[in-house]
């Protein structure tokens, strides 16, 4: 599953690739041999026509910013120029950036340094100053494809999906890019536009020029999953395996369509990724659009156990805090961890928790020092599949008459012990749930079947699971 905001699944377009058929800004004199010996291959290539072969140099009269500079001048913004691509093929932007900048303060204009600008502030994140650098050199070349390319990016990373679909369309107009990437870009934007069979044409496209594109099968496979069309979702990330893809994320995306061996959780990486996407919407888009109400449910089944109140609490997976306001008045002191560093961001402006904590929840179980009398987890188990770990580590970090109560959606197969659907979540038996909580010294307190939120306006069938470290607990079975 790639993102539809023209991220990192393929690098930004640098000068170094295409300085070959860029103009220079000063006349002829700009066009001077450009030293290439001691530099990788990378670096060097479509570099060999700044070396004596054809040039193409603006005729037209030049503002006085584009004036040719003096020659030592010329051969510092040239050294300036190739360290700046040095820094952005090893990954160092801000460096790059920087040697850019001080190459245009002393040649200012040149296209092919405003074009690796623009690349450079794409791999910072800070996609506004870039698209203002690819206007500046649309303004001087307006057919310069890299510059439209960039632009595109840019506009996709600010959500003007529809400006970014413009930008792509203009550079597959253009034709003078290979057109693997362009297309798989376009196939983004359309899925940001929510205009998936459309973009599926475009993934067919870029992977017609490019079969061995492995985000493009992802993205195929994401929308055919989608769409419940499972067995070509499968064959589309059996592709993207076969091409290099991450092994452990598309071997998750397979499970989830296919009978292949389902994974014990999902893939850490793919859990914080999704997350500090989702961080600004999630609120609204999950409370509002999606009825969730996970965390409203647990916590009002907890509030009438009438076990507290707590001492300390442990919200495990604490998302963006929608617990927080739930369960702060039952304990005096209220802790939170969570995978996504922008969903804490969102809790710690609440205010509400004595501590945070940037974490794997089993890691953070694992190595805690501090001991709670009430653990929570509401629809955090979506995203593990094998619960064993997490119940073992919870035997170290809870006090011996704990509570600890969580949300799971409920398996149409109770034979199972989770299976991973294709909506990408984990879903749990009653009967394991009941079996861990057995083997790991827990009490049944309470197990209420309830809708977790809705998916499709349909409602999804979860159970709210409360649990007791203390024995002669009475058990109660209640439906809602």
């Amino acid at each position: 599953m790639g993102t539809a905001r023209g991220g990192r699944e393929t690098r930004q377009r640098s000068c170094a690739r295409i300085d070959a058929n860029l103009p220079c800004m000063a006349g002829a004199c700009c066009c001077s041999a450009f030293p290439t010996g001691g530099l990788p291959p990378s670096l060097t290539q479509g570099l060999d026509s700044l070396n004596g072969g054809p040039k193409r140099c603006y005729s037209r009269p030049h503002p006085p910013m584009c004036a040719a500079p003096a020659h030592d001048a010329f051969d510092q913004a040239k050294e300036l120029f190739f360290d700046g691509l040095k820094a952005f093929e090893t990954a160092r932007f801000d460096a790059a950036e920087q040697l850019f900048m001080a190459s245009l303060a002393l040649f200012p204009g040149r296209i092919s340094t405003l074009i690796n600008l623009a690349a450079t502030q794409l791999e910072l994140s800070r996609p506004q100053e870039a698209l203002a650098v690819a206007d500046q050199v649309l303004a001087l070349e307006a057919d310069n494809v890299d510059a439209w390319f960039h632009k595109a990016t840019a506009l996709g990373l600010l959500n003007r999906h529809r400006e970014a679909l413009a930008g792509y369309e203009k550079v597959l107009q253009l034709g003078t890019l290979p057109p693997a990437e362009p297309w798989f870009r376009h196939g983004q934007t359309l899925q940001a536009l929510d205009r998936p069979e459309q973009a599926l044409a475009s993934y067919d496209r870029a992977l017609a020029a490019d079969p061995t594109l492995a985000q493009a099968w992802s993205n195929r496979g994401g929308i055919l999953r989608e769409m419940k069309r499972n067995e070509e979702a499968a064959d589309a990330f059996r592709q993207a395996l076969a091409h290099g893809a991450d092994p452990e994320l598309h071997r998750y995306y397979l499970a989830s369509v296919s009978a292949q061996a389902v994974p014990a959780t999902a893939p850490a990486h793919y859990v914080e990724t999704l997350f500090d996407d989702y961080a600004d919407q999630f609120d609204a888009h999950l409370v509002g659009l999606l009825g969730y109400r996970a965390h409203s449910t647990l916590a009002r089944h907890l509030a009438a156990l009438d076990r507290g109140p707590f001492r300390s609490a442990l919200d495990l997976g604490c998302g963006t805090g929608l617990c927080a306001p739930l369960l702060k008045p039952m304990t005096q002191r209220l802790a939170g961890v969570d995978l996504s560093s922008q969903m804490m961001d969102k809790a710690r402006a609440l205010g509400l928790y004595d501590r945070l904590v940037h974490a794997d929840i089993v890691d953070y179980l694992r190595g805690t020092d501090e001991r709670y009398d009430l653990v929570t987890a509401a629809d955090v188990f979506i995203y593990v599949g094998d619960l064993a770990p997490v119940f073992a580590a919870l035997d170290r970090a809870m006090e011996a008459k704990g509570l600890f109560c969580f949300s799971a959606e409920r398996a149409a197969d109770e034979s199972t012990d989770f299976e991973l659907l294709p909506s990408l979540r984990y879903a749990h038996s009653e009967r394991y749930l009941r079996e861990m909580a057995m083997q790991h010294g827990f009490e049944l307190v309470q197990l209420v079947r309830a809708p977790i939120r809705e998916d499709q306006r349909e409602p999804i069938h979860g159970m709210f699971v409360y649990l007791g470290r203390a024995e002669g607990g009475q058990t109660r079975l209640m439906r809602q």
